[in-house]
C-alpha cells in the first residue's frame, strides 16, 4: 500500500469502531423523547418511570463490568461484534416486543453493547492508531458519541412531526412509526447497529492485542499494513512485549510506577461526570427559553446544544495531538469552572433572561467538549499496561458510569436545598479540584507509543510526574 491507501485504511477502520460510541450516544439520547409517549401509553407509575429509564444504565455498569476480562482475554475485534449483535437485539427488540416488560429487557439488553462499546472502542482505536496522531482517532470516539446524541434528537423531532408516516401502507410499520411512534424512534437504531457489525467484519484485529499474546507476525503485519509507523518504533514496542508475561493480573495496577496510572484512569472519568455537564442539559430547554429564543417544543433545544457539543468537539480533534492532552485538559477545566460560577452568578441574581446566561452556558459546553468529555477516553486508553489495559479501562468507565449515576440521584437534590446557583457552584469546585488535579498528576503523552508511556511510568516511579 501506498502512504494514501494507509492513511484511508487506518481512517476507515477508525470510522467503523467509532460506530460504537454513535450507538452509544443515540441510545442513551433517544430516551428523551421516547419516555413522555411511554409514560402516557402505560401510565407508568414513578418506580416504573424510574426502572424503564435506568434499565439501560444497568445494563451498561453489566457489559463494562465483564468488557475488560473479554477484551483481554478474547481480544478487541470479538467483544465489539458482540456488542453489534446485542444493539441489533435491543433495536429490534424495542420496535416489536408487545408488552412493557420486553421493552425493558430490550433496553437492558441494549445497555450491556453500551458497556462494552464504552470500554473496548477508545481501547480498540488507541492500539491500531499511530503515536502521533493516536489522540486525534481516539477523540474520533467522542465525536461519534455526540453525533448519534444529535441525530437521535433529529429522528425524534422528526417522527413526531409526522415525516413520510403517510408512505407507510403496512400495519406493522404504522403502528411502529404512527400509532406508537416511540417504537420507530428506538428502532432506528438497527439500522446503524447493522453497519456496525459488517464493518467489523471487515476490520483487523488489534495488533498490539496479537503481539502481546505472542502473535507477533500478524501484529506486525497489521501495523505494516495501515500505518507508516518507523520500523524502529515497532521494535522498541516489540521488544518491551516479549519482556512481558502474557497474561495479567489487576495486582499489576497497584505495582510501583502504575498506581499512578490508575489515580489518573478513576478520576479523570469522576471529574467528567462531576463536571455539571448533566445539570446543564437538565437546564437546557430552560435557559434558552429564558434567554428570549423562541422553542416550538424541548426537542428544538435539545438539537441546539446537541449540535454545539458536537461541534466542540471537533476542537479537540483538531488540536489534541499539535498541543497536546495537558495543555486542553488544564484550560478545559479552568474555562469550566469559570463559566459554571457565572452561571451560577446568572442563577443567584435572577439574571434568566440574560443573554450573558446563555454565553456562560454555552461556554461551558465548549470546555465541556473539547476537553473533559473527549479527553478521558483518550487518556484512560494509553496510560495503562498492555497486558491489563482493556481490564484497567473497564475500571476507568465503571467510575464513569457509577458517578453518572450518582449525578443523576444528587442533582434534583440540590436543586431542591442550595437551588439553581448553588447547584451550579457545587459543580465548579469540583471542575477546579479537577484543575488541580490534572496540572499536578497528568503526564503529557502525546507523540509517544503505548510502549514508551509504559516504560516512562516504570523509569520514572511513582512519585515523579514525567511532563514534557
Amino acid at each position: 500500500m501506498n502512504n494514501e491507501q494507509k492513511r484511508i485504511s487506518l481512517l476507515t477502520i477508525t470510522l467503523v469502531a467509532s460506530l460504537g460510541g454513535f450507538l452509544f450516544g443515540f441510545d442513551m439520547a433517544v430516551i428523551s423523547g421516547v419516555l413522555p409517549l411511554v409514560q402516557k401509553q402505560f401510565t407508568l407509575s414513578a418506580a416504573q418511570e424510574g426502572w424503564f429509564v435506568s434499565s439501560a444504565l444497568v445494563g451498561c455498569i453489566i457489559g463494562v463490568a465483564f468488557s475488560g476480562e473479554l477484551s483481554d482475554r478474547l481480544g478487541r475485534k470479538k467483544p465489539l461484534i458482540l456488542t453489534a449483535i446485542l444493539f441489533v437485539i435491543s433495536a429490534l427488540g424495542c420496535a416489536i416486543m408487545p408488552n412493557l416488560s420486553g421493552v425493558i429487557t430490550s433496553r437492558l439488553i441494549g445497555g450491556i453493547g453500551i458497556g462494552i462499546a464504552s470500554n473496548v472502542v477508545p481501547l480498540y482505536i488507541s492500539e491500531i492508531a499511530p503515536s502521533a496522531i493516536r489522540g486525534r482517532l481516539v477523540t474520533y470516539y467522542q465525536f461519534a458519541l455526540t453525533f448519534g446524541i444529535l441525530v437521535a434528537y433529529l429522528s425524534n423531532a422528526a417522527l413526531l412531526s409526522g415525516v413520510s408516516v403517510q408512505e407507510l401502507t403496512t400495519s406493522g410499520l404504522t403502528n411502529i412509526f404512527n400509532a406508537e411512534v416511540w417504537r420507530g424512534m428506538l428502532g432506528l437504531g438497527v439500522i446503524p447497529a447493522l453497519l456496525f457489525f459488517f464493518g467489523l467484519l471487515m476490520i483487523p484485529e488489534s495488533p498490539r492485542w496479537l503481539i502481546q499474546k505472542g502473535r507477533t507476525a500478524e501484529g506486525v503485519s497489521i501495523i505494516s499494513r495501515i500505518t507508516n509507523q518507523p520500523k524502529a518504533e515497532i521494535e522498541a514496542g516489540l521488544s518491551t512485549q516479549n519482556n512481558k508475561n502474557e497474561k495479567g493480573s489487576y495486582r499489576d495496577l497497584f505495582a510501583p510506577g502504575v498506581r499512578k496510572a490508575l489515580v489518573i484512569g478513576i478520576l479523570l472519568p469522576l471529574f467528567s461526570q462531576f463536571s455539571g455537564i448533566n445539570a446543564i442539559i437538565y437546564y437546557g430547554p430552560t435557559i434558552l427559553g429564558n434567554a428570549g429564543i423562541s422553542l416550538s417544543n424541548s426537542l428544538i433545544s435539545q438539537i441546539i446544544f446537541g449540535l454545539a457539543n458536537m461541534l466542540f468537539t471537533l476542537v479537540a480533534i483538531w488540536k489534541v495531538d499539535s498541543w497536546g492532552r495537558r495543555p486542553l485538559y488544564l484550560f478545559g477545566t479552568a474555562g469550566a469552572t469559570i463559566t459554571l460560577i457565572l452561571t451560577g452568578i446568572c442563577f443567584y441574581y435572577e439574571a434568566t433572561t440574560s443573554i450573558w446566561l446563555l454565553i456562560c452556558v454555552l461556554g461551558f459546553l465548549a470546555c465541556f467538549a473539547f476537553s473533559i468529555g473527549p479527553l478521558k477516553f483518550v487518556v484512560a486508553s494509553e496510560i495503562f499496561p498492555s497486558a491489563i489495559r482493556g481490564r484497567a479501562l473497564a475500571i476507568s468507565i465503571m467510575v464513569m458510569w457509577v458517578a453518572d449515576t450518582i449525578v443523576g440521584q444528587i442533582t434534583p437534590i440540590l436543586l431542591k436545598e442550595i437551588g439553581s446557583a448553588g447547584t451550579f457552584w457545587f459543580f465548579a469546585f469540583f471542575c477546579l479540584v479537577a484543575f488541580v488535579a490534572v496540572y499536578k498528576l497528568l503526564p503529557e503523552t502525546k507523540g509517544k507509543s503505548l510502549e514508551q508511556i509504559e516504560n516512562d511510568w516504570k523509569e520514572k516511579g511513582e512519585d515523579q510526574v514525567f511532563v514534557h
